[in-house]
């Protein structure tokens, strides 16, 4: 069996859905693994991973704003505010979602269904640069 690591670094602009779908299936290409299972670890507290729907921008859209409503943002509402009135519901809704997808890998490709990509989902406003850890384990 043959492993793989790899750190994907992404750039984050405020709070979204961020598509890194082509750059992971980019990396598992070259990596001569037909068969196996890819590990994507997301190395934050206060951003997730979801894989979802990528046919329409409104579900994303949707996505974010049904977080928003969740957990919403504001002064009196958390205890912890030292670090931003958007950090605690960060880490609140990074719980609500995963820092953790595994996806089969057949043929050399992630395999994702027609309509699904994985998005990087930044919980915080600002600019940020997240470290996403790929793991893919397999055979030739």
């Amino acid at each position: 069996m043959n492993h793989a690591l790899f750190h994907l670094f992404v750039p984050t602009t405020g709070q979204g859905l961020f598509d890194v779908t082509e750059a992971v299936c980019a990396w598992v290409k070259t990596q001569g693994i037909s068969t196996g299972l890819l590990t994507v670890w997301c190395r934050h507290t206060s951003a997730s991973l979801l894989v979802q729907a990528n046919a329409d921008p409104e579900v994303q859209a949707d996505m974010e704003a049904f977080f928003v409503r969740l957990v919403p943002e504001g002064r009196g509402l958390y205890r912890h505010e030292e670090e931003g009135l958007d950090n605690m519901p960060a880490h609140l809704r990074a719980a609500l979602t995963a820092v953790q997808v595994v996806v089969p890998v057949e043929h050399g490709h992630p395999v994702f269904g027609e309509f699904q990509s994985l998005y990087l989902f930044e919980h915080r406003g600002g600019e940020h640069r997240r470290e996403l850890v790929l793991h893919l384990s397999g055979t030739p």
